[in-house]
């Protein structure tokens, strides 16, 4: 949905995408990233000559470039396993906890969410505050992130954690400068999110993206690993929004906002959507449209025993998946994850959504789809948030380096 993400580096580049004489510091560059990547991907802590074996890099070089991961604080350096044959046994190396962090927010319409991310994927803090964001409009509800963000900044101080950068998800279509050109369910427009932020104590100095919220759920469950590496990652709140993940990538479509899944139109005379059209997913299978429809206060408070639940459910169910089986059919994917709030209510969902792919995807009996809830299930979109950042680090350590 969004168009702004910072992109992971090819293992190949900037060497070989480069026409021209290549300087000594891109290949440096190029060799850091290679070195921290296959230590980061490595099964177990692997040594500085096996780095050099893995890589094709001399050994002189791999230790040269280790020194300055370590001192970077990007590597660490593990005491190695006892050895029953000859030989000294070799020192292993690991991404070091304590380098750089990420700090990870997420934007809802009735919550604002945060967490702090060590080099190593492991969730170091983890704020929520539950809020109405709509009431305060975008001037209230950025500020109230970038509190939410100096609180958590600070935690990370505590840890002696440095963050390296920020990434923001916001339920909207936003562009590459981070502008949310269109929140409909939040009713922002032409909101320079990014700018407002990184203006912020809280956030200031700190290199700063924003993009879809979808769209980084979606990335979150890809680097969480559940196996496939196409499917469509549906993100259920007030609004409903898809990440989608073709062979390992994120597809973003020609403007960047591609995903929204939310105002497809499962039954075009259904009533009006804030998007202006009519009958859209989000009017029936929303989180608001569900308790609406159940006359229940909260999903929390949701009996599938009870009829009017019960009835609520599988309508937003069949809507879902009249909408899932379009997208199936289109794309060809054969894993669907339900990740928000639809993570914990699949049990309630899956007859309806899996009858009505059955129904309606052309392939069903050749290629049955795979319904699941999100591994990151709620937290999705500001771990994803957190990853990108971490992701960043790993193409270009040397940015960090030459910040310290």
């Amino acid at each position: 949905m969004a168009a702004h993400s910072r992109a992971a580096a090819s293992p190949r580049s900037p060497i070989a995408a480069a026409d021209g004489p290549v300087r000594q510091s891109s290949v440096r560059a190029h060799n850091l990233a290679l070195v921290l990547r296959h230590v980061a991907e490595s099964p177990k802590p692997p040594s500085r000559a096996a780095v050099s074996s893995a890589t094709g890099l001399t050994r002189a070089t791999v230790s040269a470039l280790v020194d300055d991961l370590v001192a970077g604080t990007l590597l660490a350096e593990v005491a190695p396993a006892p050895r029953t044959g000859a030989g000294r046994p070799a020192v292993g190396l690991i991404l070091n906890p304590a380098g750089p962090a990420a700090l990870g927010l997420e934007i809802n319409v009735d919550y604002l969410a945060g967490c702090v991310v060590d080099l190593t994927g492991t969730v170091r803090h983890r704020l929520v505050a539950y809020a109405d964001q709509r009431p305060t409009g975008a001037p209230g509800a950025l500020t109230a992130l970038a509190g939410l963000a100096g609180r958590l900044r600070e935690l990370a101080a505590g840890d002696g954690l440095g963050l390296a950068g920020a990434a923001v998800a916001v339920p909207g279509l936003v562009a590459a400068d981070g502008l949310v050109r269109v929140a409909p369910n939040l009713g922002w427009q032409d909101v320079p999110a990014a700018a407002l932020l990184g203006a912020t104590p809280a956030l200031a100095g700190l290199p700063l993206t924003v993009d879809n919220e979808a769209n980084l759920a979606a990335l979150g469950e890809l680097r969480a690993g559940g196996g496939a590496r196409s499917f469509v990652h549906v993100s259920g709140e007030i609004g409903i929004g898809a990440g989608i993940v073709l062979d390992g990538a994120l597809y973003r479509g020609a403007h960047g906002w591609s995903g929204e899944i939310g105002h497809l139109p499962v039954y075009p005379d259904g009533p009006p959507c804030r998007c202006g059209g009519r009958g859209c997913l989000e009017q029936y299978a929303g989180q608001e449209a569900i308790l609406r429809a159940a006359g229940a206060p909260t999903l929390d408070a949701l009996d599938p025993a009870e009829p009017g639940a019960r009835t609520a459910l599988t309508a937003a169910g069949s809507a879902l998946g009249i909408a899932l089986a379009a997208v199936v059919n289109l794309l060809d994917v054969d894993t669907v994850v339900l990740g928000g709030s639809y993570a914990p209510l699949l049990p309630m969902l899956r007859e309806a959504i899996e009858g009505e792919l059955r129904r309606r995807v052309l392939t069903a009996d050749l290629a049955p789809v795979t319904l699941r809830p999100a591994t990151l299930g709620a937290d999705a979109a500001m771990r994803g948030a957190a990853d990108s950042v971490i992701r960043a680090v790993h193409a270009d350590p040397a940015a960090w380096l030459a910040r310290r």
